[in-house]
């Protein structure tokens, strides 16, 4: 790992939203917890070391319409009593608890410096497992609902403050901008050299356009109308060994990055996707349902999520990518081939299993549900 610079002394207020008097203790908790390099390869991070799981009551304060052809919207929640709420930094989620009882996880795209508000935005999925359609047809303002959190498992490092970069590059692809948003702001702050693609298939399909676009001609926004499909090379412009680069947006988008960084030795690529990542060297194996004897075929190339929603629909997951532990279930029987970043070893001893990304190490697993 490259030395780590000195900290300023008066970082902005703004920083990580509220001020305190332990700002150098706070800086470098923040390096200590957050720093990765992807560098030729890419390596899987691990969650931030605290996270906060209190259930926190809010209300939606506001509801507006982000993206139309992709039916994006953004709510404002807010405390009841209006309260501050727990600060958070950029790259952020929050588990979002909706009245049916289905947890869901999004980046909050706001801004850290406002206590008083989260923000975040749903695309809606008519092919999905009812999330998102909930919120869209139920989330009215006014409507109380719940968050765990705010936990960070894609935190900003900015150049000076940990990263040995001396520039950053942000590639976003449709609603893969919530989390970037408050990063690009965070560092126009900074006074952070910056540049940013922004990539959907149409203007009028990509959520907060005008707002990115307020940031002038650091931020290029390419359409696959008007431009065309983009390449490594569209989307990676003037990137080099000095610079770091944050992405998340569709797996194609993500991939093709990844792929193109392999062979750009020196830069840092920090990544995050919305969808759960395929199944690397999955053999298939059978599951037992403890409390009803159902047994359930697991192949090779699915989760154990997957194929439990089947029968168990209303079960509960979240983020399907092995860190938000919304999916834990006991073992009653059975060797568990652990994939998830979130369990201590002795919640494994114990016998928990994160079933959206774990596996069975032998031919059967007794689950308790």
């Amino acid at each position: 790992m490259s030395a780590i610079r000195p900290v300023p002394t008066t970082p902005p207020r703004d920083l990580f939203g509220k001020g305190r008097a332990d700002r150098t203790t706070r800086v470098l908790d923040f390096i200590a917890e957050s720093r990765l390099r992807w560098s030729a390869f890419v390596n899987r991070r691990r969650p931030d070391a605290q996270v906060n799981d209190w259930r926190i009551p809010l209300v939606v304060a506001e509801r507006r319409v982000e993206a139309h052809d992709t039916d994006v919207i953004s709510l404002l929640l807010t405390a009841p009593d209006g309260r501050e709420l727990p600060e958070w930094r950029p790259g952020a989620h929050v588990d979002l608890e909706l009245p049916s009882g289905k947890v869901r996880q999004y980046s909050l795209c706001g801004d850290p410096a406002d206590r008083h508000a989260y923000r975040v935005a749903v695309r809606r999925v008519p092919e999905g497992n009812g999330g998102s359609l909930e919120v869209h047809g139920e989330l009215a303002v006014g409507t109380p609902v719940s968050v765990r959190g705010p936990r960070n498992a894609f935190p900003f490092v900015p150049p000076g403050y940990g990263s040995s970069a001396a520039r950053v590059h942000f590639v976003a692809g449709g609603i893969g901008i919530t989390p970037i948003l408050p990063m690009i702001r965070m560092a126009d702050r900074l006074g952070v050299e910056w540049s940013m693609v922004y990539v959907g298939r149409s203007r009028d399909t990509i959520p907060f356009l005008s707002e990115v676009e307020s940031f002038g001609d650091r931020v290029t926004v390419r359409t696959d109308d008007a431009h065309g499909i983009p390449t490594a090379a569209d989307l990676l412009p003037g990137v080099g060994s000095d610079t770091s680069v944050y992405c998340c947006g569709p797996i194609v988008m993500t991939q093709l990055i990844t792929d193109a960084i392999r062979e750009m030795p020196g830069v840092e690529l920090y990544s995050e996707r919305f969808s759960p990542p395929p199944v690397v060297n999955g053999t298939a194996f059978r599951v037992e349902l403890a409390r009803t004897g159902e047994v359930i075929d697991v192949p090779a190339d699915k989760s154990v999520l997957e194929e439990v929603l089947k029968v168990r629909p209303d079960s509960s997951y979240s983020c399907r990518q092995g860190f938000c532990r919304t999916c834990v279930v006991r073992v009653r029987s059975g060797e568990v081939d652990h994939r998830d970043t979130a369990l201590t070893d002795a919640e494994r001893a114990a016998g928990d299993m994160l079933i959206c990304v774990s596996r069975c190490g032998g031919d059967c697993l007794v689950l308790d549900l």
